[in-house]
């Protein structure tokens, strides 16, 4: 496996057989997997549900920073989220066609005595969390991939 220093990078490495993946950065290590109805072991969220994982704690963490700025009485920030339509597709039909799941079901339960004002503040902050930018404009992914030298 072919590993890099620079701290920003985030990779990952499966193994021969099955799907279970780690993933490292910045010395910090997850698992993802596939759930055992599609040949994974279920030993961790799946991609899909690790990009919803980072929009969601995108999210939250852009609420609870404003909130702390402003000292708002915020106890908490819940974010809920779903794909609009299933992605199961997506794995079958992807060498074939352009795939994924267009949309995304968000909810946000702001806790603490706020204001309504506060609240509607605080959900248009929600709006501008980095991640949900990034996927909203869309980004393009520049492959520096280069041959492993053992050839495999």
């Amino acid at each position: 496996m072919t590993t890099s220093t620079a701290s920003n990078w985030v990779s990952a490495h499966i193994a021969a057989t099955g799907y279970r993946t780690q993933i490292m950065t910045r010395g910090h290590v997850l698992v993802a997997d596939e759930p055992g109805d599609v040949g994974g072991a279920d030993t961790g969220p799946t991609p899909y549900e690790l990009l919803l994982g980072a929009l969601a704690a995108c999210t939250a963490m852009t609420v609870r920073m404003y909130a702390d700025r402003k000292k708002w009485p915020l106890d908490g920030v819940v974010v809920r989220l779903r794909p609009v339509k299933p992605h199961a597709a997506d794995c079958e039909a992807c060498e074939t066609k352009d795939v994924g799941v267009g949309r995304i079901a968000r909810e946000i339960d702001l806790l603490g005595t706020i204001t309504d004002e506060q609240r509607t503040r605080l959900l248009y902050i929600a709006d501008r969390c980095p991640v949900k930018q990034t996927l909203e404009r869309g980004l393009r992914i520049d492959d520096t991939s280069r041959p492993s030298v053992d050839g495999a």
